[in-house]
């Protein structure tokens, strides 16, 4: 049996006909930038994030770099100002602080839950805090009460990193509603992936929007009239129209990959494969399942030699990257020992439970 890591094809193949006719009336209606169709998701999204607001933008990253530059623009924060963010993420996250001149301020993660370690989360406040990018890496929600009462106590902002979490829930909310600002990213193969890349922000502070949404389009206040020195970041209408589609079967895809996740944390019982921490229904939406190892290469190698797919999220923490020299002296223990066990097993919403009893099987031998 061949198993990839993800089969985009039969993922986008569960609506095709759908997807298919969507396309097919952008093309045909002659109008592919900020138009109807992204109008139409906006506004769908933002009702069922469960905020006022959504602004579509070119891509995740962009969605990042935007948020935090129209903060800048609104006087929240300042150049060289503090972003606390965890050690533990895709470098997207980074990127968007450094791009806006700002200082990454890296907390570990805790082993066995993945969520920020509160102690060192709180040592780390200081007078230039001015936010905290909160992410829910893998899909899991890793927002709680005690990281609230430290925002509103310090008065700092709460900007969710969203990529990874669609449809995931904090109680009756929804992540990306649940902070001052959220983050989405709906490259293809997201729990909400468009057919190329996308991005989107959700608020509910109007004065936010407004200002992302101008920044993404040249600056504009109006046609030609640039306020900001702004950029070219817009979702486009076939993408918008793509997602539209697939945001109807969001939580129906995302109750198939917890089921597939259950299957993974009853079944696979081998004791040099350690699994995060169980989190209840609804809390993670599983983008990412992954276990950790300290034989994780041999691993990899095993089930690929099965015919099995797999990713490894992410082999070097970005404050170990080249690019990134000025922090190579951190000492992260948790996060460089995640890095160095990860292995992230196949999971998406078209695999069949034959295909998913076959990764178990290969596991446990």
């Amino acid at each position: 049996m061949n198993i990839p890591y993800l089969d985009l094809k039969a993922v986008t193949a569960l609506h095709g006909d759908e997807i298919q006719q969507a396309v097919a009336d952008v093309v045909g209606s002659g109008w592919y930038l900020q138009g109807k169709a992204v109008q139409r998701f906006e506004q769908h999204y933002a009702d069922y994030i469960g905020t006022r607001h959504c602004v579509g933008v070119a891509n995740g990253l962009d969605a990042l770099i935007l948020t935090l530059r129209a903060y800048k623009e609104l006087g929240w924060i300042g150049e060289d100002d503090e972003i606390i963010v965890p050690a533990n993420t895709f470098i997207a996250t980074i990127l968007a602080i450094t791009e806006n001149g700002l200082k990454p301020v890296f907390v570990d993660v805790n082993v066995d839950t993945l969520d920020l370690n509160l102690t060192q989360l709180e040592q780390s406040i200081t007078s230039r805090t001015k936010a905290m990018m909160l992410v829910h890496l893998y899909g899991r929600c890793t927002y709680n009460e005690a990281i609230k009462s430290l925002c509103e106590k310090n008065g700092i902002l709460l900007i969710e990193d969203n990529a990874q979490a669609h449809g995931c829930r904090y109680g009756e909310r929804r992540t990306g509603s649940l902070g001052n600002a959220a983050c989405h990213s709906f490259y293809p193969g997201k729990n909400l992936g468009a057919l190329g890349d996308g991005g989107a922000v959700t608020t509910n502070d109007v004065e936010l929007a407004q200002v992302i949404r101008s920044i993404a389009n040249y600056g504009f206040e109006k046609k030609y009239v640039a306020t900001y020195k702004g950029r070219n970041s817009r979702l486009d209408e076939v993408q918008a129209a793509v997602l539209d589609v697939k945001l109807k079967y969001l939580d129906e895809d995302n109750c198939r990959r917890q089921a597939i996740a259950h299957t993974y944390y009853h079944q696979i019982q081998n004791e040099t494969i350690r699994l995060p921490r169980l989190m209840d229904n609804g809390n993670n939406v599983y983008h990412i399942f992954p276990v950790f190892t300290s034989y994780r290469d041999a691993l990899q190698d095993s089930l690929q030699n099965k015919g099995i797919g797999t990713l490894i999220h992410y082999p070097i923490p970005p404050h170990q990257q080249a690019c990134y020299k000025e922090w190579e002296h951190l000492s992260l223990p948790v996060t460089e020992r995640l890095a160095k066990e990860e292995l992230s097993l196949p999971l998406h919403p078209a695999m069949t439970d034959q295909e998913v009893a076959f990764v178990v099987e290969a596991l446990n031998s």
